[in-house]
């Protein structure tokens, strides 16, 4: 197959868990810089990092890099461009941008700029003048960061990979499912450990879990753009995906190592059907609890992970303390577990009571935040934990 550039756009702060996905995938990576790791694949590679990437936010195929001083600039090297091999002359094509620092600041500008001169290089190529645009959707985003223009088609979508489909109850300010699925990718935890959440929401965290658990594909029932494309052959699909269907791991015990809890019925419900939507039902146990009374479950050696409520969802300064310390009370039933909380809580460690072993500024969405560590004792090798619980 012929090879290219492909991009995946992340999370500023986890781009080393992106990396370690694709060249997990086997692919070599070119560049790594804030927010995009570059590397080199071909249309199985567009497939597979759109099925398997849990961290990365799109895939983005690279058409040019280059610098653009003028509008002039720009318009004569976005036409020398191989546009045809990808757009089709039935295509839907639209065109998004960005500028920082740059000469050409104004980004509807250099926009329009983009989408005349694509235009002008498939009227040349197919001999036609007007396109009808009833095919499959291609955006184009032109990105121009001091000066040097890159130009990509997004295989992703209009969604991005965060959208897995399973979500269909939601709560105020959740975490992204790229974000939760990087988190537990930067832990210690693995898929024989015990894992809680005692402020599930949607049941991000838990779900992320449990797919990891099982080495489900995250992007396994959604379709992306290029499922649309001729340059990628159907059959590449369902041939990708029905390996990805294969490579689950089957539940090994009926009883879940996996728990997740909140203080509303009806949140929790949502949750557990969030669950049921990603095929992940059976791995995780759901229950309604306030966390001043919830216990951890038993077992040594486990992890609580959350994000707890901070001001922009309840407001009350109180409130949220309480429940930081609440938190501490409970990770001091057994000094075995480990904590990962992600929250915008400045307060938090004051709080909570304790220094965290590392920390580590992030964004969820556009919200400020800090993924706090409090690491437990390692395991002894051969530990043989109690998957009962009495919650």
């Amino acid at each position: 197959m012929k090879r290219f550039e492909l991009i995946a756009t992340t999370t500023f702060g986890i781009e080393s868990v992106v990396r370690r996905e694709i060249e997990d995938l086997g692919y070599e990576v070119n560049e790594v810089t804030d927010g995009k790791i570059t590397y080199t694949g071909d249309a199985e590679a567009i497939v597979l990092s759109n099925l398997w990437l849990r961290s990365a936010d799109r895939v983005l195929l690279k058409m040019g890099e280059f610098e653009a001083l003028t509008f002039t600039s720009l318009f004569d090297q976005t036409v020398e461009l191989p546009w045809e091999k990808w757009i089709t002359p039935d295509a839907q094509f639209t065109v998004t941008g960005k500028s920082v620092k740059s000469d050409l600041f104004s980004v509807s500008d250099c926009q329009a700029i983009v989408k005349k001169a694509i235009v002008k290089r498939l009227q040349k190529h197919y001999d036609i003048e007007w396109f009808e645009e009833t095919g499959p959707a291609y955006t184009v985003q032109v990105s121009i960061l001091k000066n040097i223009a890159t130009l990509t088609i997004d295989t992703t979508g209009k969604d991005g990979l965060h959208k897995r489909g399973y979500r269909k109850n939601t709560v105020e300010a959740p975490i992204k499912e790229t974000l939760a699925a990087a988190l537990l990718q930067i832990s210690y935890w693995k898929k024989d450990r015990l894992f809680y959440d005692p402020f599930c929401g949607s049941g991000t965290f838990a779900i992320e879990a449990a797919l990891i658990a099982q080495n489900i594909a995250p992007g396994l029932n959604r379709t992306f753009a290029s499922s649309y494309w001729s340059q990628i052959p159907k059959k590449l699909w369902d041939d990708l995906r029905e390996e990805a269907r294969e490579e689950r791991i089957p539940l090994q015990s009926e009883a879940p190592l996996i728990y997740a809890s909140d203080i509303d019925r009806t949140t929790v419900l949502n949750a557990r059907e969030n669950a049921e939507a990603a095929d992940v039902g059976g791995a995780i146990q759901f229950f309604t609890k306030p966390l001043h009374k919830t216990s951890l479950p038993h077992g040594d050696y486990g992890f609580v992970f959350c994000n707890p409520p901070y001001g922009e969802r309840i407001g009350q300064k109180d409130m949220i303390t309480r429940l930081h310390q609440d938190l501490r009370t409970l990770l001091d039933t057994n000094e075995t577990w480990s904590l990962y909380a992600i929250t915008a809580a400045n307060e938090f460690e004051k709080e909570y009571g304790k220094k965290a072993s590392k920390k580590r500024k992030l964004f969820n969405g556009r919200i400020s935040v800090t993924f706090y560590q409090f690491f437990g004792p390692r395991p002894p090798r051969k530990n043989a934990s109690s998957f009962e619980t009495s919650l």
